[in-house]
């Protein structure tokens, strides 16, 4: 049984190191998961140098999602040897193999892609609770989201899509354009201070309520200029290294509000009934190749360095996987 271990915070090429771990008997109730797959996300990435809003005591195993199988069970009917199951969030899900409670394993659905799987407990959710939880929004209507190239969201583009929404997709580079909208975004335009006024233009002057912000700093700014009297801007990121803030105007003459997303928190105070039933749409829409997300290359563990290499350059082609076990 090997792990990625780090036990300081710094570059990740610099810290993640490739250990070996002890095989240690089970405990009544607990079952041990081969892992099968476990992406490479951003979030992981912070967490290695020290960056993120959650950090955990260190050593520790980066990797929060995952599938895997279960290959062995104490004292516990809720799976068995042979079930495809989702890895824990936040389990540390980098290793080739994992301990969790038995009863919390929630089954992979039949006819799902593993690689697909591996990467449904984070990002999808992210994207499809932040469209439906702070805006009721109707088929027509539109939501603007910046950081649109990013997985949350392309998700968001396609999720939106189902819902019959319109998206206003903001990006860095103009290059970007003709790929999202090969995806489905409506609109895709640049993070300038031209932004609400090309908002509104391209809209036809529609009404904007939604905004959803991984970056933070002037761009929250500009989200906030853009949306209708009343509208919400939720905030789940701040890749720019800067907190979201809004302008004057649109806090206290458009009452423009702020809110904040983290999915963690989210799954700590669900129930058990949302949870499963937002797990099984999404499960719904990638069984049927509605959601996916691109997938530049898949890794074993022993290729640690050369898959954070490639998770940290710009230009990818989608998301790095790591297959600790093979899936047969």
């Amino acid at each position: 049984m090997k792990a990625v271990r780090f036990s300081a915070f710094g570059p990740p090429m610099d810290v993640a190191q490739l250990v070996d771990e002890a095989r240690e008997a089970l405990k009544p109730g607990e079952a041990r998961v081969a892992v099968l797959a476990t992406p490479i996300n951003p979030s992981d990435l912070l967490t290695l140098t020290g960056e993120y809003g959650m950090l955990p005591k260190l050593p520790a195993t980066p990797g929060n999602e995952g599938v895997g199988r279960v290959v062995e069970v104490e004292d516990s009917d809720a799976v068995s040897p042979g079930d495809l199951v989702f890895l824990p969030t936040g389990a540390g899900t980098w290793r080739t193999h994992l301990t969790a409670k038995a009863a919390e394993l929630l089954p992979v659905p039949p006819g799902l892609d593993l690689i697909q799987a591996s990467m449904m407990a984070i990002n999808p959710p992210t994207a499809y609770l932040m469209l439906r939880q702070f805006v009721t929004l109707q088929p027509g209507d539109w939501v603007i989201q910046n950081a649109a190239n990013s997985a949350v969201g392309r998700y968001l583009i396609t999720l939106a899509q189902v819902m019959g929404v319109k998206t206003v997709n903001v990006v860095r580079r103009e290059s970007l354009a003709a790929e999202l909208k090969a995806q489905g975004a409506d609109v895709v335009l640049t993070d300038t201070d031209e932004l609400p006024q090309q908002v509104k233009s391209a809209t036809n002057g529609a009404k904007v309520r939604l905004g959803i912000d991984a970056v933070g700093g002037d761009s929250t700014r500009r989200l906030g200029d853009s949306l209708a009297t009343g509208g919400v801007v939720v905030n789940y990121g701040a890749m720019s290294g800067k907190g979201p803030k809004l302008s004057a105007a649109a806090s206290i003459f458009k009452d423009i509000s702020l809110r904040g997303f983290w999915l963690v928190r989210w799954m700590r105070n669900a129930s058990r009934e949302e949870q499963n039933a937002t797990f099984a749409r999404l499960a719904e829409l990638m069984s049927v190749g509605t959601l996916q997300t691109a997938v530049d290359g898949t890794y074993p563990l022993e290729r640690i360095h050369d898959a954070l290499q490639r998770a940290m350059e710009e230009g990818r082609n989608g998301k790095v996987i790591l297959t600790p076990n093979p899936a047969t």
